[in-house]
């Protein structure tokens, strides 16, 4: 049996100590780098790429912020590597999209085009041969896995999301929003109207959506709720035929709403199809962990995809109702 070797940049955060902790029990898989993005206090090396390049590694997963990936994503490339990015600087299409949703000028906008956007249910085949992938974000990831097979059957116009995320969602880095004063016993709404996952929920599924986030007072976990109208096929059968196969998405039976107590700590989502009796909508809701399926075990995935493993190789899929 082949073991390939990985390298991680940004061990020290939340995708990247959960991506690591993944990979301990991969059959095929080695970590022979562990990085820090930049030189932090935690005995861990700080990245450099002649440090990467020593590790050997098949491919280089970044855990890295934004503009972090943005600068070292490049360099990766060009030495030879795969990379598999778990930040946001290579998921959307348009150059021209960075500055208002992410804050800064895209220097490498020919990467763009490159990039596969790394939702395996949804673009699986392309990941498959990719130099560069984009893992999705957390929030994209839910909503993609309720709506992208429905894209073609709903109402794009009045699609609209609510969605919770756990506090692990906002990152490791201190911020006044994320103050344990401010989280427990509460739940916030933020960046209502402006959130970053929204321009690439839109170019995934081809339409906009009205989506709002609200911080949850728990670690970990994620829920949206994505309420639509059928244009005229049954959404249920819809998703229980794409999802016929899938080992990490789940359409629960009739009645049985999605829990983050079932997905927390695993690589799964579980997806409530449900019919609003007063209306003539649909309402489809995905729980999933933020650092499982919505990043470190998505990234996973698509390291499986990459080389030919089975795709749940060395996920943790328990948590999925049976």
């Amino acid at each position: 049996m082949n073991i390939y070797s990985l390298a991680i940049v940004g061990v020290t955060g939340y995708s990247g100590r959960e991506a690591d902790r993944i990979l301990r029990n991969h059959p095929s898989v080695r970590v022979t780098g562990r990085f820090a993005s930049k030189s932090d206090g935690s005995g861990i090396e700080a990245y450099s790429l002649d440090a990467v390049k020593r590790a050997g590694p098949d491919v280089v997963m970044t855990a890295t912020e934004h503009d972090v990936s943005l600068r070292i994503v490049p360099e990766l490339l060009d030495a030879g590597l795969r990379v598999i990015d778990m930040s946001g600087a290579f998921r959307m299409k348009d150059p021209a999209l960075y500055p208002k949703w992410y804050g800064f000028e895209h220097t490498s906008p020919a990467l763009l085009q490159k990039a596969v956007y790394g939702l395996t249910e949804i673009f699986g085949e392309e990941v498959k041969g990719a130099k560069l992938v984009a893992n999705p974000g957390c929030y994209a990831t839910a909503v993609l896995l309720a709506l992208g097979p429905l894209a073609d059957a709903i109402d794009h116009e009045t699609v609209v999301v609510d969605a919770m995320s756990g506090m692990t969602g906002a990152g490791r880095g201190l911020k006044p929003s994320t103050h344990a004063g401010l989280v427990l016993e509460n739940v916030t709404p933020y960046r209502v109207g402006a959130h970053q996952h929204v321009p690439e929920i839109a170019q995934a599924l081809g339409f906009p959506v009205s989506f709002t986030p609200h911080l949850l007072p728990v670690r970990r976990g994620l829920l949206a709720t994505c309420n639509v109208r059928s244009t005229g096929p049954d959404l249920r059968e819809l998703l229980e035929e794409h999802y016929a196969s899938s080992h990490v998405v789940r359409v629960l039976p009739e009645g049985v709403s999605p829990e983050l107590s079932r997905v927390q700590h695993t690589d799964a989502a579980e997806l409530g199809v449900f019919e609003d009796r007063h209306t003539d909508r649909t309402i489809v809701i995905c729980a999933l962990d933020n650092l499982g399926k919505g990043a470190a075990g998505q990234a996973v995935q698509n390291v499986n995809l990459l080389f030919g493993f089975a795709e749940t190789s060395g996920l943790r899929l328990e948590g999925v109702l049976v």
